[in-house]
């Protein structure tokens, strides 16, 4: 049987994680199939979490837009610079939040959510949204390890 907490734990796991996401974009050329394998992969692969997913950016209407995901229903449109989403995109920067209470202006999906990880993507995509029900859930090992696997993953798709 598949540990999950054990596959995690293992210093190879982001690794691993990066060969097997790479498997599934390789040859593949559209986007939204893309996002929603690497958003069930995440979601399967990495412990504590209860909602994982990607907003995308919408030129015509300046806001993140809900994308392929894993969890329960979430907002649908988020405004650039608006709750831990929209501050990570509009500073192109990941925000890795221990306790979203404490962060001004979050915007609660799912109630049940309490730490957050937010990557952006390149090319100003969207972001990459992962909720804990966990306090202090998001560590700087998977904050570099996810961003730099957003940026070798998703210029596999041509149509990104």
């Amino acid at each position: 049987m598949w540990n999950i907490e054990a596959k995690y734990q293992e210093d190879d796991f982001y690794q691993k994680l990066e060969r097997e996401l790479l498997s599934f974009v390789t040859g593949e050329r559209n986007l939204i199939a893309n996002l929603a394998n690497i958003s069930s992969w995440l979601y399967h692969s990495i412990p504590d979490l209860n909602w994982c997913g990607f907003y995308l950016w919408d030129e015509a209407d300046q806001e993140l837009v809900l994308g392929p995901f894993q969890g329960k229903p979430a907002c649908i449109r988020i405004k650039s610079g608006k709750g831990v989403c929209g501050k990570a995109f509009a500073e192109n920067t990941t925000l890795k939040i221990d306790d979203v209470d404490a962060f001004p202006g979050h915007i609660a999906c799912d109630s049940a959510s309490r730490s957050e990880l937010v990557i952006p993507l390149m090319n100003n995509l969207g972001v990459l949204d992962l909720d804990s029900p966990s306090l202090h859930r998001f560590t700087h090992r998977d904050a570099e390890n996810l961003t730099r696997i957003m940026q070798l993953i998703l210029p596999q798709s041509p149509e990104a």
